[in-house]
């Protein structure tokens, strides 16, 4: 027992020595060479989660919590001997950056000094947005990662997609790196995150967790070297490597068509070394690689495991999240991708047999029934029956036809990258409002707008959405010419904020009833006219005015009893059009059966028609 607490004893004086140790390695290792980083050029991922493969070590318990209350230590150390410049706003500071910034232009900008990585490691951020609309894609990114870093807004607190990464990096067993921005705000409450995290199993070094805690700054550029050394750290502790040699593994992270090159990728290389020439199987897709190029646009002849890299040479546009595999010939891809083919092809038929089986239950089920309502009664009498049955069916008139077309709106998809296109078709899936009017997505593809496009929008009477695309002058002319909308957008939820348009307007208007004036009952009588009495009602106005011409409500105890317009509206012996607030008059109604009661309300509206809202919800 006490041979157990010596050697404990001494892995605790080995900790103390650790803080000095790993700055003197750290000096060393500025002196090699300089941190690549790499930020993935497709426009759905631009910054944020560390990638590399992933290969665990197990530390002693002991070791761990030491390790972790040590580096608590440490950190209110150097808190207290050095004021962060966060904690007073006179230290902001502005920095200028641009696409294609690299490390080096960005550490100047920032006065700061460069993290180093040792030679041959490389470190590629992917950063998945934010929005409501791309959960598959923080799904994907999750699985591709090795590390994740979770980027929550100080003065906004946990939201519902940090929930939802949190999930994703749990399911994929990923270390999460919390990331607390806007830490430059007066209203910021760091530990009021870190607590509401708490709730989701994710607990910072501050309360004794696991999770490195980073306050920074997006707009001052504050912390942001402290994030790059934490994610190093964590990736040097967990030793993250990756197999230069065998085949190319990796997976496509975003696909799109460009007008010069074809069918592009850009992917990540998880094993292997990527080469020109290389066979490459994604998804439905081959391609044999004819050009590389980096995240600036700068030919490459090879990626190396951790690389962000484009790759041009696609037969047809694979699917983001696609898993890229290598094979040794042609012939071998095409083989692969047939199968894949084929057995997609099994599984469609086998949903259409199962469609097809339904249908025929209910036909059969449709028949038994008609067999049983006939089958006692003579062939003329059935004949008979038949024919009054096809006769009460008539076909539409064209103006029911019209109103029936009206309320379905057939819509075309055309999107910059797959993963857009993904996200715009997930949120149609969430539509339920198609008692109100019919959503039909008649088409979805990448790239911008065409002919084809124009024309099927034509056939189905259809609207074209596109997200970040374009429509040449000839294509908008003709769609102009068929009477076909294109609506172009940059931002994805004003995309659908204009479809929830689109739809409330195929929607009836709504009638409104606006009051202009109320009255109560203060006696009854009736009066002769001809031959027959007519019910009138001694009312006083009591809110606005009765006005003759509009229509009327009678309302006993809360519920209306009569709606309808006036025969008569007197005041004294006149008649009168208009009685205003205060006045005595006498009214009758246009239905004599009603019968007046003292204590009734009688309410002056007038009726607008106003434009009706889809009651669908996308959820943002």
């Amino acid at each position: 027992m006490r041979g157990n607490m010596n050697q404990k004893i001494l892995k605790l004086e080995n900790l103390i020595r650790f803080h000095t140790v790993f700055r003197q390695l750290h000096g060393l290792c500025q002196r090699r060479m300089l941190a690549q980083w790499s930020p993935v050029f497709s426009s759905a991922y631009p910054v944020g989660t560390a990638q590399l493969c992933i290969r665990p070590w197990q530390i002693d318990p002991f070791v761990g919590a030491a390790l972790s209350q040590y580096r608590l230590l440490v950190t209110k150390k150097e808190e207290r001997a050095q004021k962060s410049p966060l904690s007073s706003p006179k230290f902001k500071k502005e920095v200028e950056v641009w696409i294609g910034m690299t490390v080096e232009e960005l550490a100047r900008a920032m006065e700061k000094d460069i993290v180093s990585l040792p030679s041959g490691e490389k470190i590629t951020f992917l950063d998945t947005p934010g929005h409501a609309a791309f959960s598959a894609m923080r799904a994907r990114g999750a699985q591709v990662t090795d590390i994740v870093i979770l980027v929550v807004a100080a003065d906004d607190g946990v939201m519902k997609q940090t929930v939802e990464s949190i999930k994703h990096a749990k399911d994929a067993q990923v270390p999460i790196v919390l990331a607390i921005n806007k830490c430059d705000k007066t209203e910021a409450d760091p530990e009021k995150v870190k607590k509401e995290l708490l709730a989701h199993d994710v607990v910072c070094e501050d309360y004794g967790g696991d999770v490195q805690a980073v306050h920074i700054s997006a707009l001052t550029g504050d912390n942001l070297m402290a994030l790059a050394e934490a994610t190093i750290a964590l990736a040097e502790m967990l030793e993250l490597k990756a197999d230069l040699n065998g085949p190319v593994e990796g997976t496509v992270i975003e696909s799109f068509t460009d007008k010069g090159r074809g069918p592009v990728t850009t992917a990540i290389i998880q094993r292997g070394t990527l080469r020109r020439g290389s066979i490459l199987v994604a998804g439905k897709s081959w391609a044999k690689v004819r050009l590389m190029f980096d995240e600036n646009g700068k030919t490459i002849h090879e990626a190396c495991p951790s690389m962000p890299v484009g790759i041009v040479g696609w037969r047809d546009l694979p699917s983001a999240g696609d898993e890229i595999l290598e094979v040794e010939s042609e012939p071998r891809a095409r083989e692969v991708v047939d199968w894949r083919k084929y057995e997609q092809e099994q599984e469609k038929n086998k949903e259409n047999l199962k469609i097809i089986e339904e249908k025929r239950k209910e036909h059969q089920e449709a028949h038994r029934k008609a067999r049983e309502k006939y089958g006692t009664l003579h062939w003329k009498e059935r004949s008979f029956l038949k024919y009054q049955e096809k006769k009460e069916q008539k076909p539409l008139k064209t103006k029911e036809k019209e109103e029936k077309d009206s309320n379905v709106l057939p819509i075309i998809i055309k999107g910059d990258v797959d993963g857009s296109v993904e996200a715009i078709v997930n949120i149609m899936d969430t539509y339920d409002a198609s008692h109100e009017c019919e959503l039909e997505l008649v088409h979805f593809g990448v790239g911008d707008v065409s002919e084809n496009d124009v024309n099927l929008a034509e056939t189905f009477h259809g609207v074209i959405y596109g997200f970040n695309v374009n429509a040449g002058n000839v294509i908008q002319k003709s769609a102009t010419k068929k009477g076909v909308k294109i609506k172009l957008h940059k931002i994805i939820y004003r995309l659908i904020e204009d479809l929830q348009e689109e739809l409330s307007s195929r929607l009836p208007c709504i009638v409104e009833e606006h009051p202009i004036g109320e009255a109560c009952i203060l006696a009854t009588f009736s009066v002769t006219e001809g031959k027959k009495k007519v019910p009138v009602a001694g009312c006083r106005v009591q809110k606005g005015q009765l006005e003759k011409q509009k229509k009327f409500k009678l309302i006993r105890n809360g519920h209306v009893v009569w709606k309808g317009s006036l025969t008569s509206l007197k005041h004294h012996k006149d008649d009168i059009s208009v009685i205003k607030t205060g006045m005595d008059c006498g009214l009758s109604l246009d239905e004599e059966k009603v019968e007046f009661k003292v204590g009734d309300e009688i309410v002056c509206y007038e009726e607008k028609e106003v434009p009706a809202k889809t009651s669908w919800n996308p959820g943002f």
